[in-house]
């Protein structure tokens, strides 16, 4: 395999998919060394398959608003692999959705699902639809108009949907309820679930604390300890939220989070406090993240984000291409020491080069955020087996799950210079157990 080869041939096929073709790019090129090593993979031409989703599900969305006139949204579905297991990946809510962002995320999916060492696919969905401002009689009309083609598409042993930005356990719950009802089915055919009705303990946490495990683990082998130490954190959503809040257990400073609109700085630190009342704006009342300023008197910057502020870890948890070149210049300059991606691809090329021309700790999303997906596959193991594990048995399987997830990462990314190159680690680790299912189930 030739990687650029493979990767202007897509650009032909796919010219108006650039998310796409990112992450596609980013994966081959660290893969490529390890795949030409299995002449059999060529012979089966197993990267173009891998590549090209194996289905792409579009529909219209029709519903109707508190004024009575009928809106019209798209929806999509990617199911791009199931090689290792039922698809599963997330729904997404918003504007920006379009078919490049879900096959980016349904491709990058596939490999962090991989990493978890669990039984699942890869796959992603969502909608042009956006919550924000919508009433909750409104967002329950589109839910349900989105499931009733969904559901044709889904279930606990084919794909297993999760939450995703725009898609918390409001949505869940509005989709689940729906599913039900076409279905006459009470399975777990998504997870993300409510406590009272199949979901499990720390799914909402679980992004951002296995994201956090796998930050500790990085900072271990250079024997740094989080505590005391100074982070920037992009976003306000659960990712975001819970990463804070685990950060505030392990005793560091967070002085930063952001919305679409801005963000803020908190030089004395955001405290449990002061993180209930963000939880509380931005859970509750649906608020933005300048009300935080306001209320305690601290810097907010509009239409920027956060990485031009001096600290010691960066903690992008936002959404995709959040830093660039120049704001990892920035962060550099300033002291950061490791970056860890909360979010999907939040990092461009340029940023990744300068991580890693720098030597700084970087742990690319499809390892470093697999925690929500890991606990997804928990609640999916949970529901199949009719039990309800502890707070203490699921969060004991996430930090156990993070650092297997760390230990494939070093062993595929150990440099001779003793310097770990995660991604190129998480990438080749995901393909390859891939890679072999693919080969023993023959060409289908």
């Amino acid at each position: 395999m030739n990687a650029k080869d493979v990767v202007e041939n897509l650009k032909l096929r796919f010219p108006n998919e650039p998310e796409y073709i990112q992450a596609v790019s980013q994966v081959l090129g660290t893969i490529e060394e390890e795949y030409n090593r299995h002449p059999e993979f060529e012979s089966a031409n197993l990267i173009e398959r891998l590549c090209v989703p194996d289905r792409i599900i579009q529909f219209r969305v029709s519903w109707v608003d508190d004024k009575g006139r009928v809106q019209t949204n798209m929806g999509y579905r990617i199911q791009h692999n199931d090689a290792i297991g039922p698809y599963k990946g997330g729904i997404r809510f918003h504007a920006s959705v379009n078919l490049s962002i879900l096959k980016f995320l349904a491709f990058e999916q596939t490999f962090k699902n991989s990493l978890t060492t669990l039984p699942m696919g890869g796959a992603k969905g969502g909608s042009d639809f956006s919550p924000r401002g919508k009433s909750n009689a409104e967002v329950m009309r589109f839910c349900q108009a989105f499931m009733t083609e969904l559901y044709r598409h889904i279930g606990p042993d084919e794909d297993v949907p999760a939450g995703d930005i725009g898609v918390g356990g409001r949505e869940i719950g509005y989709l689940f309820g729906m599913y039900k009802k076409l279905t006459h089915q009470f399975h777990g055919a998504l997870t993300g679930k409510g406590q009272e009705f199949g979901g499990s303990l720390i799914r909402p946490e679980a992004t951002g604390y296995g994201n956090v495990y796998f930050l500790c683990n990085m900072l271990k082998t250079r024997n740094i300890d989080i505590k005391g130490k100074t982070v920037l954190v992009s976003g306000a959503g659960n990712v975001a939220l819970y990463t804070v809040e685990k950060l505030i257990e392990l005793g560091a400073k967070v002085v930063t989070m952001s919305d679409s609109d801005g963000y803020i700085y908190d030089p004395d630190g955001i405290d449990r406090a002061k993180l209930d009342y963000i939880m509380e704006l931005k859970n509750i009342e649906r608020g933005r993240i300048r009300e935080y300023a306001e209320e305690y008197g601290v810097k907010y910057v509009a239409g920027a984000k956060p990485w031009t502020e001096r600290a010691d870890i960066a903690l992008p948890s936002a959404t995709q291409n959040e830093i660039d070149g120049e704001a990892a210049k920035a962060l550099v300059a300033n002291g950061v020491i490791a970056v860890s991606e909360g979010a999907n691809m939040p990092s461009t090329p340029e940023a990744i080069k300068v991580f890693h021309d720098a030597k700084i700790l970087y742990a690319p999303g499809k390892a470093a955020n697999a925690g929500g997906v890991a606990v997804s596959g928990l609640e999916m193991s949970q529901n199949s087996e009719r039990l309800r594990w502890s707070r203490e048995e699921v969060d004991g399987k996430l930090h156990y799950i993070m650092n297997d997830i760390h230990e494939n990462c070093m062993r595929y990314g150990m440099q001779s210079d003793g310097y770990v190159n995660y991604v190129k680690g998480a990438n080749v680790a995901g393909f390859m157990k891939v890679a072999k299912a693919m080969m023993a189930q023959g060409i289908i």
